[in-house]
């Protein structure tokens, strides 16, 4: 089964932290890409003890990410 999860990638300190936007689930690496990949690991690991509604509700849903600009004094 192939999902399309959404990623927000955020520099913390020296390392960069990663979150699955759909699953909350939250991983860290050095680089982006280190990052992504644990991430994309700690995703599977998640996967595997989860029921397999939530699985199927993943692969049903497509959230609108979306963003804006705000001015303030």
């Amino acid at each position: 089964m192939k999902l399309h999860l959404n990623t927000i990638i955020e520099k913390e300190g020296k390392y960069f932290v990663s979150r699955c936007v759909e699953l909350g689930v939250v991983s860290q690496g050095k680089t982006i890409e280190e990052s992504q990949e644990n991430l994309k690991e700690a995703v599977d690991l998640y996967l595997e003890d989860a029921p397999v509604s939530l699985r199927q509700e993943l692969t049903a849903r497509h959230p609108l990410i979306t963003s804006f600009d705000l001015e303030y004094a």
